[in-house]
This record gives C-alpha cells, sequence and structure tokens, in this order.
C-alpha cells in the first residue's frame, strides 16, 4: 500500500508546497494536483518537481478536452524529465459544464476520446512515428494543407511507459479503466461494496487487459490525520463545515448518476465545501415525506395565520403540537403548517416520525 494525499484548489501553495517537503520525509508517496478552472495544474506540478526528490507527482485530473492527446503526450514527458521519473498522468473528461462553460470547447464522445488519447501518448512515448486515424483523432490531420508529416517526439523520453490513472465512476469508463490504465481512482469507494457498483465492468476492462500493464492500482481516498491526540485531529474530518448533500433513496441511483456526483464533489471542493450523498432513508421518512406532499397544494391564508406560525417557530425549535397550538385556530393551523413545511418556509427534523412531538423551526437555520 503507498499514501498519497491531495492538493487544494486554494490556499497558500508556497506553504503547502514546503509542508510537502516535510511529508515526503515522513513518508508520503504520491500528491495529486488537480485543474478544474482554476490555476492549471502543471505549473504547481513543476514547482513541486523541483522542490521534493523522492515524492511521485500526479495530475489528478489533465481535462482531456482542453489540450490535443500530443500536447498532453509532451507534457506529460516533459514532467516525467524534470521529476526525474516521478510523473503519473492523470487524464479526465471533466463535465461539460467546464469543458463547455469554460473552455467552450464541445462535451463530445468522452470515452471514445480518451481511449484514443491513451493510444496517442504512448505512441508519442515510445517515440513511434505518429500516424494514427481514429474516429475522434487523426494525426496527421486528414485535408488541411496536406503539409502535415508523421513526426516522431524530438526528445528521449525518461520512461516510454509513464503511468496512467483514470478518475471515473461510470460503468464504461471503469471498463476502459480496467482495461488500460495503470490505476484507476474512484471517488465514494468503500471496498466492502465495491463489487455491488462496479464488479461487471472491472471484470469485463480486466479481461482484455493486456499483460504488460500488470495488476491494476486502485487509489482510494480517506481521511487520515497522524498526531498523539486523535481526538481533536479527529474533528477535522467530522467537525463542524459546509456541506452540499444529495439526498435520494438507493434505488433511484442510477450509474450515470454516479458520474454526476463526482462532479458535484469537485465543485464542492473547489468551493471549500464537503460534499456527501445520502441514499438511505430511515423508514419513516418517506410517509413523512408522502404526507407532506399531500399537502403541497396552493393555499389562501385568510386568517393571517402565516405570521402568526412564523413568528412562534422564529423562537424555536418546537413541537410541532405547539406550533399549532400558538395559533387562534389549531385545527386548521395544522393543516396550514404542513402547507408551509412542504414549501420549506417551516423545517422539520426528518430523523423521527413526523408527528405532534417532531420539532419545527424556521426554514433557513
Amino acid at each position: 500500500m503507498r499514501v498519497g494525499m491531495p492538493l487544494g484548489y486554494a490556499g497558500g501553495f508556497s506553504e503547502t508546497v514546503a509542508e510537502l517537503a516535510d511529508f515526503e520525509r515522513a513518508g508520503l508517496d504520491i500528491v495529486f494536483v488537480p485543474e478544474a478552472y482554476s490555476f492549471d495544474a502543471v505549473s504547481q506540478l513543476g514547482f513541486i518537481a523541483a522542490r521534493t526528490t523522492r515524492l511521485q507527482i500526479a495530475s489528478g485530473i489533465l481535462p482531456i478536452y482542453s489540450r490535443t492527446p500530443t500536447l498532453t503526450a509532451m507534457t506529460a514527458a516533459g514532467l516525467d524529465y524534470v521529476s526525474g521519473g516521478r510523473f503519473t498522468l492523470g487524464p479526465g473528461t471533466s463535465g461539460p459544464q467546464v469543458i463547455e462553460g469554460w473552455h467552450g470547447v464541445p462535451y463530445h464522445a468522452p470515452i471514445g476520446r480518451t481511449r484514443e488519447l491513451i493510444e496517442i501518448c504512448r505512441l508519442v512515448w515510445r517515440r513511434e512515428r505518429l500516424d494514427y486515424h481514429g474516429k475522434h483523432y487523426a494525426l496527421p490531420l486528414d485535408g488541411g494543407t496536406g503539409l502535415g508529416k508523421p513526426l516522431k517526439l524530438i526528445n528521449h523520453p525518461v520512461r516510454e511507459r509513464i503511468p496512467i490513472v483514470i478518475a471515473t465512476l461510470g460503468p464504461k469508463n471503469v471498463d476502459l479503466a480496467a482495461e488500460l490504465a495503470e490505476g484507476w481512482q474512484p471517488i465514494f469507494y468503500f471496498p466492502e461494496q465495491a463489487a455491488v457498483a462496479w464488479a461487471g465492468p472491472l471484470a469485463e476492462g480486466k479481461a482484455r487487459r493486456p499483460d504488460d500493464l500488470g495488476p491494476l492500482d486502485v487509489i482510494a481516498a480517506a481521511p487520515l490525520a497522524i498526531g498523539d491526540d486523535v481526538t481533536h485531529l479527529r474533528e477535522l474530518v467530522t467537525g463542524e463545515g459546509t456541506w452540499l448533500l444529495d439526498v435520494r433513496p438507493a434505488d433511484r441511483i442510477e450509474a450515470a448518476d454516479r458520474v454526476k456526483f463526482a462532479a458535484s464533489a469537485e465543485a464542492a471542493l473547489a468551493c471549500g465545501w464537503r460534499y456527501g450523498v445520502a441514499g438511505g432513508w430511515q423508514p419513516h421518512a418517506m410517509t413523512t415525506l408522502d404526507t407532506l406532499s399531500a399537502q403541497r397544494r396552493p393555499l389562501s391564508d385568510p386568517l393571517g395565520l402565516a405570521g402568526v406560525l412564523l413568528a412562534a417557530a422564529a423562537a424555536g425549535p418546537l413541537r410541532f403540537a405547539d406550533l399549532v397550538a400558538a395559533a387562534c385556530y389549531p385545527a386548521v393551523a395544522r393543516a396550514f403548517a404542513i402547507h408551509l413545511i412542504w414549501r420549506r418556509v417551516l423545517a422539520i427534523d426528518l430523523a423521527v416520525p413526523f408527528g405532534d412531538s417532531a420539532l419545527v423551526w424556521r426554514g433557513g437555520r
């Protein structure tokens, strides 16, 4: 087992790199540098290479749409050169929000383009003349001036096989990673449950995997803090912070949703937030939501109950029974309060079954 860590999108870069040297001496094996629509990863990787001696450096990820495959290959070979053979290429498709919104290029055929990029990179690193004609990339260019010629990399790379790690979740992408990449980096990876989502795609990809690639490395993220007093260090992970939670029943999560979850996690990280998916409802939660949904029709308020209920809830949280009792017409207020809860003007605690003892407060608290 090797130990790695990601570099954040924000923060004091020089200070972080200075700490990396300490981590390197302590035994850290690899660091991953991201690139979304922040500073580019390549300049940071080069800086880290100059300030470390043993630490492996990796892109996590370099979007494949913002660079040509040959530029990606050249960049990887260059980083491997300046680091003395310590670079790992982590290509990725990112998502249409970034690719089309930031780079202004179509988000088209991510799996096919990833496959062809990997094939082209390995041709470049082997210094073969680049005569490649795939579905998405043609080198030399078909058409054009007609002056393009098959070229090969001028320099001799440190390694003709630079490791490639693909960060992906979708079944077809995982199949591709198991077939062609040295490593696979999933998010939300739990070893005990991994087979439920990925056993099939991994098996299909490994069945086509060349023998010279060796076993597939799995790079899983897990919070880790080291120190003499573990209590306060545990709070670095479990303590307060801003969370973005995606709540939906597990049986309604499709394979394609996992890619969306990964994109959401990247967006949350860029904002300094944490991200999680809650897929397991407590048994009573659906019943509560069904009850609230039944009251979602628009209601008029001739008795002025909204103001009374919101004023009472402002001092909350308080029991639902106490909330409706604060109004002059509790029976009517009960129905109107449920309507306000559905509209998220009032909030309830779904950890317990909905009833008179359920806690209620103003929405937005």
